[in-house]
């Protein structure tokens, strides 16, 4: 493929099925895929309807009843094969290309190719840790009275459905494959289709590495279609990322069948700056806390709550450092912020903005359309990173979630107050504080309802920590070892050793 921006267009089908790229068999409406780059069509693809759906869950079910006999270990061998070709790039042509996975992300996405290269080594480390995890999935063994016995299986599911994101393409179809497969399911997995492609190459590379034809298949589709894989009657789990009105409508229909999900859903999070704080650290903490990916990412401290003795400093030097982002086009090396997704979404968080100087926040820079010099990029969705100043708790910047490149600032005076309004939200994505008291620190996290907290830095994402929200921000975990029990079910045998025991 070309790597330079607004060249590349897309040849093949996007649907995968029983180890092969495939047209769906009832093809509905279809859909343009967009370089937001260039605001370039790309390519068009066919959203899947209920008969693809049927025998893409078909190809699973033949699929799982050979991959569910395997032992972990051969699982394993396969998962880190896996791991092994995304790494070294076995499975491409040439050296040049070995940075194929992430400019397709870069392309489809709009992140920076900075970002997509570390989005790609998340992924394949996720495969890699659950390829360890996969030899260790065990019961339990109980001792019962006169000589009996029990034990528990730890049994995979069967198929189970995967529903991406935009935002993160590649990485979350492995954070949900990875332990799927590693605990013996097979997977059809819908990406988001505002970004259709990189989830096709995943399930390449899992068919070279040596899985049943299959065991991992990618449907494309919008609404409709994630509608038809939470109905079938032969999908067992549903594992979603996305906002939340979208998880609701997901674990309504799959309420239906009474089948499990796992929801990884929006934040509107909490970073907490204590006076005390390493003031380079909680600065660089801020930045990577709102503006990673175009500040599309669900778990982003975008409510950041400075300790009033240090708002002055600390705010000046945060204007300072977005307004130094370099923006453009994303696959050049030094690009540090690239394009929002799509020109809806960009002219939604151009609305949040509007909206919080009416209601008196101050636009302390930033937040204004951005147009690159370059003129294949001037009809791409970028905008200049934005800080609010002058924020209440009850602007509607500070209570919902945006979505991009727009960070609010709060002063505050005490730790009680800090908690107290980190706390005021329907969301509980993950929380964050920077102080150097360290039992402040541990105090105030564990006071925080968040799922996911950070101290002294943010946004970090290892494989090995579960990941995963409290209340609207969805329930169960991705990634760590707890991830395994979404994914797994448990059965308990109990052994009689003696003679049945009557009371007829």
């Amino acid at each position: 493929m070309s790597s330079a921006t607004g060249t590349f267009s897309l040849q093949q089908p996007l649907n995968y099925r029983a180890g092969a790229r495939v047209q769906p068999a009832d093809g509905g409406h279809s859909e343009e895929v967009h370089e937001p780059a260039t605001g370039r069509v790309i390519g068009k693809f066919l959203c899947s309807g209920e008969k693809e759906i049927d025998l893409a869950v078909q190809s699973a079910k033949a699929a799982f009843k050979i991959w569910s006999q395997k032992s972990g270990m051969e699982r394993s061998r396969v998962l880190l094969e896996a791991a092994r070709i995304i790494r070294a790039c076995f499975f491409w042509i040439s050296e040049e290309q070995r940075d194929e996975i992430a400019k397709m992300e870069t392309i489809n996405n709009g992140k920076s190719i900075f970002e997509a290269r570390v989005d790609v080594d998340i992924s394949w480390q996720s495969l890699e840790y659950y390829a360890g995890l996969a030899g260790s999935l065990a019961g339990q063994h109980i001792q019962l009275p006169g000589g009996c016995f029990a034990y528990t299986r730890r049994e995979p599911l069967g198929v189970c459905v995967g529903i991406g994101a935009w935002n993160y393409p590649f990485q979350i179809a492995c954070w949900k494959s990875a332990p799927a497969l590693a605990c013996g399911n097979a997977m059809i997995y819908k990406p988001s289709p505002l970004t259709p492609i990189s989830a096709v190459m995943l399930a390449e590379i899992f068919s070279k590495a040596g899985v049943p034809k299959g065991l991992f298949n990618v449907v494309q589709g919008g609404a409709a279609t994630g509608q038809f894989l939470c109905h079938h009657p032969d999908v067992a789990k549903v594992s979603f990322t996305g906002s939340v009105p979208t998880g609701i409508k997901i674990m309504e229909m799959s309420a239906k069948g009474v089948k499990p999900v796992t929801l990884e859903l929006g934040g509107k999070s909490p970073l907490i700056i204590f006076s005390d704080c390493v003031l380079e650290n909680a600065v660089k903490g801020a930045l990577m806390a709102n503006f990673l990916t175009q500040g599309e990412v669900c778990c982003n401290g975008t409510r950041v709550f400075v300790q009033r003795e240090i708002l002055d400093t600390f705010t000046k030097e945060v204007v300072k450092r977005t307004q130094k982002i370099k923006i453009g086009d994303p696959l050049l090396e030094d690009t540090r912020m690239g394009a929002l997704i799509s020109q809806p979404h960009l002219e939604r968080v151009q609305g949040f903005i509007k909206q919080a100087k009416e209601q008196g926040a101050k636009v302390l820079c930033g937040g204004n359309l951005y147009v690159p010099d370059d003129p294949k990029l001037k009809n791409g969705y970028y905008m200049q990173p934005c800080v609010l100043g002058n924020c209440r708790d009850d602007m509607t910047c500070v209570k919902e979630e945006i979505f991009g490149p727009v960070m609010s600032i709060l002063p505050f005076d005490t730790e009680e107050e800090a908690v107290e309004r980190a706390n005021n939200t329907p969301f509980g994505l993950a929380g964050g504080v920077f102080t150097r008291d360290i039992q402040r620190a541990h105090r105030v996290v564990a006071a925080l309802q968040a799922g996911m907290c950070f101290i002294n830095n943010y946004n970090i994402s290892p494989v090995e920590l579960p990941f995963g929200g409290y209340k609207m921000s969805g329930f169960g975990r991705e990634n760590g070892k707890a991830a395994m029990e979404y994914y797994s079910q448990l059965k308990t045998v109990c052994v009689e050793m003696g003679d049945v025991e009557s009371v007829f």
